[in-house]
């Protein structure tokens, strides 16, 4: 029998659904903390705790990358890779991947110091968006409208001690209606694609800040940039999320790892989760 190993640090309702899908088709499923885990420079895959496959869940994304490179040094498979880990939890790094391999994205530039973020954004015009270049839900990104809350932002920034605020993730902001697009793609099929509307006095659309979902249609353009972007990544499941700009017409802006997709579930048909526990099924007897 197939075992496959959950490691997550937050069981929540994607977790959940996800085992129970396991078990529903007749596999075994095993759920493991990764803040619990431990590794020396002995481990070897021989741990029975991890199964024949593992699916990495894990929030934080300094200790699911970690977890991820201690796991493949031991020769286990696991999904998504280190590589696709590290990709699409740095903003950054996805961005400029994206735009290497012809994904349509906004326009995008990066700063390394206060001075030369103040003459990016002078350069790139108002309003613009700021983001940090690791981090997820919504947290930390600002829709900076004039010079004034540029200057608020950038000593906000100065003032932080973490490393990563030294790094300015600036874009251009898109004219497009009031939601993005979430495309859940598992290995070269997407199992969902959903329309993320922005709440009330909100003009970002991610669920955690009140946005909600609603089915979208999926095109054949969409599909067509959709599985090119997750390709460009490496593959693996991922949330592909875009955006509708009114000139220029779709334009990936995120791609997201430990994708959640309990909005998704609750407004499409499809089996998201019974999908993923298919593609580890396969992906374990390769």
């Amino acid at each position: 029998m197939i075992r496959i190993c959950i490691i997550y640090d937050k069981l929540r309702f994607e977790e959940k659904k996800i085992y129970s899908k396991i078990k529903e088709k007749g596999l075994d499923a095993t759920l493991v903390d990764g803040k619990s885990i431990t590794f020396d420079t002995e481990s070897s895959k021989r741990d029975p705790v991890f199964g024949d496959i593992i699916l990495q869940r894990v929030i934080s994304y300094t200790r699911g990358l970690h977890l991820t490179y201690c796991l493949e040094q031991m020769g286990l498979p696991i999904v998504n890779s280190y590589n696709v880990s590290e990709i699409c939890g740095n903003k950054l790094i996805t961005s400029m991947i994206l735009k290497k391999n012809d994904v349509p994205t906004p326009k995008t530039t990066f700063a390394f110091s206060t001075e030369s973020a103040r003459e990016c954004m002078k350069n790139l015009g108002y309003p613009l968006v700021v983001k940090p270049i690791i981090g997820s839900w919504g947290r930390g990104v600002y829709q900076i409208k004039d010079q004034s809350m540029a200057e608020m932002l950038l000593d906000t920034r100065q003032d932080n001690d973490n490393s990563y605020s030294r790094i300015y993730y600036l874009q251009e902001l898109i004219d497009r209606p009031s939601r993005d697009i979430r495309c859940i793609v598992i290995g070269d099929e997407i199992a969902a694609s959903v329309y993320r509307y922005s709440s009330e006095n909100e003009w970002r659309t991610n669920v955690a800040v009140g946005g909600r979902t609603e089915e979208a249609p999926l095109t054949s353009e969409l599909q067509e940039i959709v599985l090119k972007a997750s390709n460009a990544i490496g593959g693996g499941i991922l949330g592909v999320d875009l955006m509708e700009d009114k000139a220029r017409g779709y334009l990936v802006h995120e791609v997201n790892n430990t994708v959640e997709f309990r909005g998704a579930s609750a407004v499409c048909k499809s089996d998201i989760a019974g999908a993923m526990t298919d593609y580890l099924l396969k992906m374990s007897t390769k």
